[in-house]
């Protein structure tokens, strides 16, 4: 889902960075690390402040040696595009159940991941995600060549998302950081959209008096999807069509004083008559257009 939602969108490529907390929990527990949420709340800083302050926090806080500081990073270290982490973890030479029910969890999805979004996936064991109410697959995601905004999308697994009663029910959530994101789609013109606004048609105003009349032409219009504004007041027509052209907006609507309609497409200075119950932009013009373009140097 994520994949597919961000590939929808005009943005540089991505990574989805993937563990899992039973894999994680089960090692530091392997290890004799028991405060586990401490040692996740320790590693999520790793990128913040480095393995060797992390280091100093494993063993100031939470009583870790300097083998298990070393263990815990090395683990973190671990970063695959395929299922090889398994090994990776093998060769570290701790032993637990629920580390062994992580592996396995994480394996099958890194596996069905990688078929399906080939070459966006990643096994990260570096990834945290330092609350405590997720219970298996854990993952962020990270704009390639942008890495320093962190994660523009993240979320993982609840084994208890919901209860009713002695049952509970299991849950995988996510969540994309739209400002995140939408603010460096905008500051590094990695997209163009075809207008500002999303106002397809302005409704001129004759004179003061027609407002009323306008506000139905644009009701009529809006009905059937078309995005419309009524002019602020009944400046000459000139004026009108340049407020329209600095926003814009590619239509401009006219109301002669003997009901009798015609728009115009003030880019190539066309006039038609039209009727508000029938007329429609093109498609193309009905709502704004979101382009690519070439990322800006970073």
């Amino acid at each position: 889902m994520i994949a597919e939602a961000l590939s929808a969108l005009p943005i540089p490529d991505f990574r989805l960075r993937i563990n899992n907390r039973k894999l994680a929990e089960g090692f530091y527990r392997g290890i004799g690390l028991d405060d586990t949420a401490g040692v996740l709340r320790s590693i999520d800083k790793l990128e913040k402040i480095g393995p060797e302050k992390v280091a100093e926090l494993l063993k100031s806080e939470l009583g870790a040696t300097d083998e298990q500081a070393r263990k815990a990073l090395q683990l973190a270290a671990i970063r695959t595009e395929d299922t090889s982490f398994v090994a990776q973890v093998r060769a570290l030479g701790v032993s637990n159940e629920l580390l062994d029910e992580g592996l396995d969890e994480l394996e099958q999805v890194i596996d069905a991941a990688v078929q399906r979004a080939p070459g966006k996936v990643l096994a990260d064991l570096s990834i945290a995600r330092g609350l405590d109410y997720y219970t298996g697959t854990v993952v962020e995601t990270v704009l390639v060549g942008h890495e320093q905004l962190g994660s523009i999308c993240s979320g993982g697994r609840y084994d208890a998302l919901a209860s009713k009663g002695n049952r509970k029910f299991p849950g995988v959530g996510l969540s994309i950081g739209v400002t995140r994101l939408v603010s460096r789609i905008l500051s590094q013109d990695l997209a163009r959209a075809s207008r500002s606004v999303p106002t397809a048609v302005l409704v001129a105003l004759t004179h003061d008096d027609s407002w009323g009349a306008a506000q139905d032409v644009a009701a009529q219009l809006r009905s059937r999807g078309i995005p419309t504004e009524v002019a602020a007041k009944a400046e000459k027509f000139g004026k009108q069509i340049k407020f329209a052209d600095r926003r814009g907006i590619p239509f401009v609507w006219f109301t002669d004083d003997d009901g009798t309609h015609q728009v115009k497409d003030i880019r190539t200075g066309e006039q038609v008559v039209a009727a508000p119950e029938t007329w429609m932009p093109p498609s193309e013009d009905l709502s704004v257009q979101v382009a690519s373009a070439e990322p800006a140097a970073v």
